[in-house]
């Protein structure tokens, strides 16, 4: 708003009457009224002091109701006040916007009065009704900005300005502060307007102070109550059909790029839409009554602010059509458009207005390229780089990027319908070639999944084979069959690691295997050897003091397969075919050239941290023996700085990750410096399918672990047990006949849930108090627990119990305590730092038994004192008990775990743990899906595998 109106304005507040000295020091605060314009400010004094004079202020003493801090909460105060009617309070408050002793409350109400002053100054005022039905203005259409400052304000408003409780019936409220500034903007626009400051605004007073009752105005008045505007909104429909004849050639293609129809919508019945022209025609008075063309003209008007064409719309006589130049379409089909939409103006596009015209770098290897990614290193040719349009996610020709190339306008049209273009996207249709890749630089590209483009990063999309290769580099990786021919079982990431190796040599791409220490790097080299079959010799190249180790290790685990050493004054090539050479670094660094004659079928560089420096001899010398398939082997692939993960790579894979100087430059020097997590992720996703990398204490990998014995113990039910378990799979069974659907499957699930705990005691179906007596002679189960932990203990033996049932867990340790056994119980109402207690004390010896809950400690707890391992039920799901025992079976223990499973013979349990074990279908089903699955057997089925068998 320009300084004049802000001038007006506030010469408009200061005309009101003027007569009164409240000190700003006073809070302020706002009492509205039914009627907005009879509002009145109180000023009181928070801290208590006495008030001014009845005639030293000119205001009207009253009691203030106020609600104030008390202790811990609040309580409402009678204090005196002295009040003023709107118009007088306006030039008062608006001197202390600025005054630096006002108190914070009043300077808050002084900002709500200058914004209010300003909008009357700016002409923003809405007939309306207050809800008995009598005349008010109202301040209004706010824009964005002017909500923005409303918004503002509420939010700066202390305590002390809204500390006036409502009188609603209920718990004590306090009005809120942004509906409380919106009522008093409204009583200032419905306050100026019938006294002597209107004619600073409108030349004249234009509203009577008296209220007048408009009963038959409602529903005319119902948008301007909520500040809306009256009767009805406008809209703008796009037609494009000066387009068409313009592409068809037509002379009259001068007419302009299209048109804008005005269209008015009724607020009282949002159903109702017609033209303007009718609206201006008379046409639509009876749908949207006799005030709707001056109400469309004001809003023609309005929208007109927001975007500057629609001038020409307001001079009309009838507002009809609007004929729109190539600049100005292209303008609403851009940011006027969301303009328009924020000041309540919809625009309406052509049905086939296509807005989903995309771009992206397309990488694409040569015609004729193997589809499956296999031969794509061995293709000399370069790929091509260029941008590639679509359309909803359909590729454009290269007529129709031609098209869309040529393309001097906002909207196209393609395909049989009209197409949005950015200009953006015109300039990658007419530049589309982007150069062209090597093979490894197009690697690179797919990998990151971006590209540099002039000095940008762009995101890049690999297609054909180099989709492919990319695919099946990134993809998981099953473990692989053992070679023939290797006298070794292989563990389960080594398979999968020799997987890993096969994939990446077959593709002519080589790999750095990074695996810890003692995880069998060696063992799995020589399997791949073995797997690939070549004629031609495999090459390893190590320190001198592994030259034995790795003899050893082919002579053991690949018997019959020849091993040569090419090391020492008498060193030689001559020999068999095939097999394995060995020689050491210094070796190969003064026999390069010799080496690099020797045809070979595989190059490996044990502990190849000896080539991380580039630079070196040894690493220059390396690099000159040609091999179509390269390995290397280390446990530590980064010691210093991520340049030595680049000499490694470069010699496996060269130039993947691009030469020394740009790879510092892009990747590596953010990365170790941690400025930049997408570098991180960027360099991740380059590097992780070329490097495997697995540590000791990697999950499944576990070379070093003691035996591990696992029992499944049958467990008798009592008597009582028996019972409980026959009555409730008869019952549940005759209610499970009549039912169907999602009511039948929860009644399933609640007699599994049942049995289950039946299987486990008693008392814990019946939910008992687990200080009750005579608890294991209750449970076969419980019985069962006493004697192992009687024996092992004797050994002094620790032990962990896991059950489902933290209600189970709590009879459990209920019984032991009583046993005078020294246990604790973990479950996942356990605080954190008594759980970490427990668990020290459990590995320092202090407590033998530790009972826990199999959700909140199946995970994340190292239990290594533990021997053994109780599992008191049973899991649909294998894998979570299994999760639950290595909490004892990990690296760090030193003794052998033996795991017990107790299972009631007869019941439901028995028949899991016989499916489990003879991986019959509905086994796989139960693995997959625990009990949901058994939700779904039939009646039959269900009676055949809850129903309770005797045993002889």
């Amino acid at each position: 708003m320009s300084g004049g109106t802000a001038a007006v304005a506030e010469r408009a507040a200061g005309s009101a009457p003027d007569g009164n000295q409240v000190p700003v020091r006073l809070a302020s605060v706002y009492l509205p009224a039914p009627l907005p314009r009879e509002g009145r400010v109180a000023f009181w004094d928070p801290d208590g002091g006495a008030l001014p004079a009845d005639g030293d202020t000119g205001g009207d003493p009253a009691e203030l109701t106020v609600v104030r801090r008390h202790g811990g909460g609040v309580r409402r105060r009678q204090v005196p006040a002295l009040t003023l009617p709107l118009a007088e309070a306006l030039p008062l408050l608006v001197r202390a916007r600025r005054d630096p002793a006002a108190h914070p409350a009043t300077a808050c109400w002084g900002a709500a009065a200058l914004h209010a002053l300003r909008l009357v100054a700016r002409g923003r005022l809405l007939p309306g009704l207050t809800p008995s039905g009598h005349d008010a203005w109202r301040a209004g259409p706010l824009e964005p900005d002017d909500i923005a400052h409303l918004r503002a304000i509420a939010a700066a408003l202390p305590p002390e300005g809204h500390a006036v409780p409502l009188t609603d019936p209920g718990p004590l409220r306090l009005p809120e502060p942004e509906a409380l500034v919106r009522s008093f903007l409204d009583a200032v626009a419905d306050t100026l307007p019938r006294t002597p400051a209107a004619p600073h605004t409108s030349g004249r007073p234009f509203a009577a102070r008296e209220p007048q009752a408009l009963p038959q105005a409602h529903a005319w008045a119902a948008e301007v109550a909520a500040g809306m505007d009256a009767g009805v909104r406008i809209s703008l429909r796009l037609d494009l059909s000066a387009y068409d004849l313009f592409d068809a050639g037509s002379a009259d293609g001068a007419r302009g790029a299209g048109a804008a129809v005005v269209q008015v919508h009724s607020l009282a019945d949002p159903t109702l839409v017609a033209d303007a022209a009718a609206l201006w025609a008379g046409e639509a008075d009876t749908a949207f009554g006799p005030r709707a063309r001056v109400d469309a003209a004001l809003a023609v008007r309005r929208a007109a602010r927001v975007w500057q064409p629609l001038d020409r719309l307001a001079e009309q006589d009838v507002p009809d059509v609007l004929a729109l130049s190539e600049e100005e379409l292209g303008e609403l089909l851009g940011v006027a458009a969301s303009r328009l939409a924020a000041a309540g103006v919809a625009v309406h596009w052509p049905r086939d207005l296509a807005r989903d015209l995309t771009a992206a770098a397309v990488v694409r290897p040569a015609p004729g390229s193997a589809t499956d990614g296999t031969g794509f290193f061995e293709s000399e040719d370069l790929l091509r780089f260029r941008w590639q349009l679509a359309l909803g996610g359909e590729p454009l020709s290269e007529a129709e990027m031609d098209l869309l190339a040529e393309a001097h306008r906002p909207v196209v049209r393609l395909r049989d319908s009209w197409v949005l273009v950015d200009p953006a996207l015109v300039r990658k249709a007419r530049k589309r070639e982007l150069g062209l890749l090597d093979p490894v630089d197009a690697l690179s590209v797919a990998l990151t999944g971006t590209a540099e483009v002039d000095g940008e990063t762009v995101d890049a999309v690999p297609v054909g084979a180099l989709a492919t290769l990319r695919d099946r580099l990134t993809a998981g990786l099953r473990p692989a069959d053992p070679p023939a021919g290797l006298a070794a079982t292989l563990r389960d990431y080594q398979l999968r690691g020799l997987a890993w190796l096969d994939l990446m040599t077959s593709l002519g791409l080589g790999g750095c295997l990074a695996d810890d220490m003692g995880l069998g790097k060696t063992i799995t080299l020589i399997a791949l050897h073995l797997k690939r079959a070549r004629s031609e010799p495999t090459l390893v190249v190590c320190p001198a003091s592994l030259l034995g180790n790795w003899q050893r290790e082919i002579t053991r685990f690949a018997p019959g397969v020849p091993v040569r050493r090419f090391h020492g004054p008498d060193r030689s090539l001559d020999g068999p075919g095939g097999g394995f050479v060995l020689t050491t670094y210094g070796t190969m660094r003064s026999a390069a050239a010799r080496l690099a004659e020797q045809p070979w079928g595989m190059v490996v560089a044990d502990e190849a941290q000896h080539v991380k420096n580039p630079y070196s001899a040894t690493a220059k010398a390396l690099r000159t023996i040609p091999a179509p398939a390269r390995v290397a082997l280390t446990g530590t692939p980064v010691e210093n700085n991520l340049s030595e993960l680049w000499a490694l790579l470069d010699w496996t894979t060269p130039g993947l990750l691009g030469p020394l100087k740009s790879f510092r430059a892009r990747h590596a020097r953010a990365v170790e410096n941690g400025e930049d997590e997408e570098a991180v992720e960027r360099l991740a996703r380059l590097v992780r399918p070329f490097l495997l990398r697995r540590k000791k204490s990697d999950p499944g990998i576990v070379p070093e672990l003691p035996p591990k014995t696992e029992t499944d113990h049958p467990v008798p039910l009592t008597r009582e047990q028996a019972a409980l378990y026959e009555a409730v799979v008869r019952e549940s069974l005759l209610a499970i006949e009549s039912a169907d659907g999602i009511a039948r499957r929860g009644l399933v699930l609640k007699l599994l849930g049942a049995l289950k705990q039946i299987c486990d005691h008693p008392a814990l179906y019946l939910k008992e108090d687990p200080r009750a007596d005579r608890l294991a002679a209750r449970s076969g189960k419980l019985a069962l627990l006493d004697e192992l932990l009687d024996t092992l203990l004797a050994e002094d033996g620790s032990a962990l119990v896991f059950t489902q049932y933290v209600g189970m867990a709590r009879l459990i340790t209920a019984h032991l305590s009583a046993r005078a056994i020294p246990v604790d119980l973990l479950h996942g109402g356990t605080p954190v730092p008594e759980r970490e207690r427990m668990v020290d004390r459990f590995q320092d010896g202090e407590t033998p038994v530790l009972v826990l809950s199999l959700k909140a400690a199946g995970t994340g707890l190292n239990l290594t004192r533990a021997g053994h391992v109780v599992h008191f039920d049973r899991w649909w799901n294998p894998a979570v008990e299994e999760q639950a025992t290595d909490r004892a079976y990990r690296i760090g223990q030193t003794q052998p775990v033996q795991v017990h499973r107790l299972v009631t013979e007869g019941t439901v349990e028995d028949r899991i743990a016989e499916m489990l074990e003879s991986k019959r279908a509905l086994a796989d089903a139960v693995l997959g899906s625990g009990e949901a699955a058994l939700t779904e057997l039939t009646d039959r089925e269900l009676s055949d595998l809850v129903s309770l068998r005797r045993t002889s």
